[in-house]
């Protein structure tokens, strides 16, 4: 090997090395006790899948979901959740240099039970689904990256089909559209992918539309939401039902076009799908299913939307409640709440399936995973 290439060589193994340890992996937990560790930021490195502790935050309770803002410096969670008459959103930043995790401040949440929290593409307005009753609430988001006081918030009292559970609106999460003109809100207690308009330049950015909700079959639970990458189609993980519903997509309009199982035929009842992500190249679907099942179900995804089942993956826990695909669409990491492990898998980019990579890493509870490259 001549000298240029040596150098050419080193300069990429080098460029690979730095990149692989600017990934990083946060998980969220029912802590439950504030001397527990409630968040914790693992290093994920990109070429063999190896997490590493790099920080962690005590003194909050529950951060049961979190997001990280698009420039890696803020993280937003659901705090005080399933905490009777509570409910908080709070905001941290996010150091790397320093290896800090450093709460900033909360805000109320604006209902019981905050479940998801997700933030607008230009970092300055969160949007945060609270559960138990069915509600939506907007927050405008600080130069310093504290949450400002709430502008909006919106209750919903119908309910569905279930006797039980769906005796009112349970509003489960709160999903941007690709551009952040929209808001959707699968609610599962009703029913319905409600829908607002989001006007970022508003001091009330939601807006009512001509569409305000796109009603599911009965008793399907919506839950989680995702987006494909061309913009094309949506997703919907329907908790009750055990299925995913396809949506073409267009200017906040949804129009179901499937509705495919996310479990193998011969599991009859007992579903708790859970939540759902497209890989990168948008190829493939992938699905958890918590209960019976504890896997993640995986589908080839065809020109037109629509979804192919091909083959289950264990998460090797139990209660699989969120998991992410880091941007490179190398790994998919789950987080198993009862078992209190974190699993990173390897995913083949040509069939889509999944093998486990690396050591397993424990935390009680451990209930979100999100994955930021910074």
């Amino acid at each position: 090997m001549n000298l240029k290439n040596l150098i050419i060589t080193i300069t990429f193994l080098l460029s690979c090395n730095l990149f692989s340890q600017n990934t990083y992996v946060f998980l969220g937990s029912y802590n439950r006790d504030k001397s527990a560790e409630a968040i914790q930021v693992y290093q994920l490195d990109t070429i063999n899948g190896k997490l590493t502790k790099f920080t962690s935050v005590k003194n909050i309770i529950n951060p049961s979901y979190l997001t990280v803002s698009p420039n890696g410096k803020y993280v937003y969670a659901c705090t005080d959740t399933k905490t009777p008459n509570a409910g908080s959103i709070s905001s941290f930043e996010f150091n790397p240099s320093n290896k800090t995790l450093t709460f900033l401040n909360s805000q109320r949440s604006g209902g019981e039970n905050p479940v998801y929290v997700s933030v607008h593409k230009s970092g300055k307005w969160i949007a945060n689904a609270n559960y138990t009753e069915g509600s939506v609430s907007v927050f405008p988001i600080l130069e310093n990256g504290k949450i400002d006081s709430i502008a909006q918030n919106f209750q919903y009292m119908e309910g569905s089909a279930h006797k039980e559970r769906q005796t009112r609106s349970h509003v489960h999460s709160a999903v941007f559209s690709p551009e952040c003109d929209y808001l959707f809100l699968p609610d599962l207690g009703a029913d319905k992918i409600r829908c607002y308009a989001f006007d970022k330049n508003q001091k009330k950015p939601l807006v009512e539309t001509k569409n305000p909700f796109t009603k599911t079959d009965l008793e399907a639970g919506p839950r989680h939401f995702t987006f494909h990458p061309n913009q094309k189609f949506g997703y919907c993980i329907e908790e009750m039902a055990g299925q995913i519903s396809v949506y073409n997509y267009e200017n906040g309009v949804l129009n179901k076009i499937q509705r495919i199982a996310t479990h193998p035929e011969k599991i009859k009842d007992g579903f708790e799908s859970s939540d759902v992500h497209i890989s990168p190249d948008g190829k493939f679907l992938y699905a958890t299913n918590r209960g019976k099942e504890n896997n993640i179900a995986i589908f080839s995804i065809d020109e037109k939307g629509l979804l192919k089942n091909i083959g289950y993956q264990s998460t090797l826990g139990k209660h699989p409640r969120v998991f992410a695909i880091d941007e490179s669409g190398k790994f998919l990491v789950a987080s198993n709440v009862q078992t209190g492990n974190v699993i990173v898998f390897k995913r083949d980019p040509k069939t889509g399936l999944l093998k486990k990579a690396g050591k397993e890493v424990k935390m009680e509870n451990v209930s979100c995973v999100q994955i930021k490259r910074i």
